[in-house]
Formats: C-alpha cells, sequence, structure tokens
C-alpha cells in the first residue's frame, strides 16, 4: 500500500514591524524597540525601574517631577526642592548624642574624624601587624582569650607609637600642625618638622628615620651573648653595643637594655 503523509505546514504570516518609541533624556533621546510595548522588556506596558533612569543613577530624581503614561514621559525641574539644596552646598552635618557640656561643636568634629584612627587600629589588628586570624582555637573561651591578648598587644603598640614618634614617619608634634589650621573642618595639615623629616629622611638627632615594622626589626638586631672562658667552664652573658638608633630608642622608652 503506498504511505500516506500528512500534509505540508501553511506558512505562517508574515510579522508586523515592531513598534518604535522615542524617549526623551533631557537634551538626548533615545530609540527603543519592543514587541510588545513601548517599554524595552515589559509586557506588562509599565515602565523600567527606577533603577535604570539615569536620575537615578547620578541620584538628581528629587530635583525633577516626573510624568509618566503608556504612551508618554515628560519632566519638569522641581525648583522648590532645587533651591532648598542649594542652601546646603558645601555643608554636613555631625549629629551626637553627648551633652553639650561634654563636648562642643569643634570637639564633636574632631572626634568624628578620630574615627580614621579606630579604622586603622582594626586594620593593624586584622591584615597589618597583629594579624588576628587566622584564629586556631575552637573553644569559644580561647578565642576570647586570643582576641583580648591581641586588642593588648595593640595598646602597647599605640603607645610605643606615640613615644617613638620622634624616631618614625608619624608626626610628633601635633600641637604645631593643629595650630596651621583655622577650623577644625579643614583638611588635617602635618607639621613642619614632619614635613622636614620625610623630606631629609633623617631624624632632629640626625639619625635614620623609620616605620615602625623596620624600628622592630632594627632592635631585633640587639642580642645576649652567652660567653665561655677558654681554660674554663665559667660562663658570663654579654650584650651587643646598641647602635645610636636602638639607644635613642631606649631613652625614648625609658627603658634599660637588660637580660
Amino acid at each position: 500500500m503506498p504511505s500516506r503523509s500528512s500534509p505540508p505546514p501553511a506558512p505562517s504570516p508574515p510579522r508586523a514591524p515592531s513598534p518604535r518609541s522615542e524617549t526623551s533624556w533631557g537634551s538626548a533621546t533615545s530609540t527603543r524597540t519592543s514587541s510588545t510595548t513601548p517599554w524595552t522588556g515589559s509586557s506588562s506596558g509599565r515602565p523600567p525601574s527606577s533603577s535604570a533612569w539615569p536620575s537615578a543613577i547620578y541620584k538628581v530624581a528629587k530635583h525633577f517631577l516626573t510624568t509618566i503614561t503608556d504612551e508618554s514621559f515628560s519632566f519638569r525641574r522641581n525648583e522648590a526642592a532645587i533651591t532648598d539644596e542649594q542652601q546646603l552646598d558645601g555643608i554636613y552635618i555631625v549629629r551626637s548624642n553627648v551633652e553639650p557640656e561634654q563636648f562642643d561643636a569643634a570637639q564633636t568634629v574632631r572626634a568624628y574624624k578620630d574615627l580614621s584612627k579606630v579604622e586603622r587600629a582594626f586594620r593593624s589588628l586584622k591584615s597589618v601587624d597583629l594579624r588576628v586570624r587566622p584564629i586556631h582555637h575552637r573553644r569559644a573561651d580561647r578565642v576570647r582569650a586570643h582576641v583580648l591578648l591581641c586588642m593588648l598587644a595593640y595598646y602597647v603598640e599605640w603607645h610605643m607609637r606615640q613615644t617613638l614618634a620622634p624616631l618614625l614617619f608619624d608626626d610628633h608634634d601635633p600641637a604645631a600642625a593643629e595650630r596651621q589650621r583655622a577650623s577644625v573642618v579643614q583638611k588635617a595639615k602635618r607639621s613642619p618638622a614632619a614635613r622636614a623629616k620625610a623630606a631629609h629622611k633623617r631624624t632632629d638627632d640626625d639619625l635614620p628615620v623609620h616605620s615602625f615594622r623596620t624600628l622592630l626589626s632594627d632592635l631585633g638586631t640587639l642580642t645576649a651573648n652567652t660567653m665561655q672562658v677558654a681554660d674554663g667552664d665559667a660562663t658570663f652573658t654579654l650584650l651587643t653595643e646598641p647602635t645610636p638608633v636602638q639607644q635613642r630608642c631606649f631613652e625614648l622608652l625609658g627603658v634599660t637594655p637588660r637580660m
């Protein structure tokens, strides 16, 4: 018997061209194409999300009043909002719950700017000097003890930095630096002594300037050697002679190297 075959499918009707819409963003005009609605990617007729609008990207949406319909989009400047914003140009406000009797306005701003020191402390704890992580403990009390020891270590480091500032690149004359600012709001400046120290890499005592890490490495070369006489069993400890940098470091710390 001859085989039967199904008739070929009917050709599909030609598709109508997609409607095109033009949307004006300020002075620029973009052409969008959609198969269902004038808004690209939207089958419900709603406009795109606000995150895709240039006003949202540049955070100026509050300065415009928009009107959106299924067929059009228009906007105009919100003159009242723009006027209110102009009154605060270049001004920021620091709000605190501390009583005015404890902190005045200048002290409040100074305390806010000192937050950078807290951020520097966390950076030192986590990655730079002390490296609190990784923590090779599992019990909660041992983890707390580990973190406490790291905090105590940073406490010692902070006081050492303040005391050894004349030997470090740190500013050792903060009072002179503060006198260069007419207001606490202005950007902080380094003192003339700190700038000279950084430029010449020498201290006021004509010693080489160190970072805190290189200074600790220099102090690490001071050793105690156990000596034994050639014709007997008697021994004694002999300290290496401190260098001028090491001697100045001990003077600033108020300690005497003893083993």
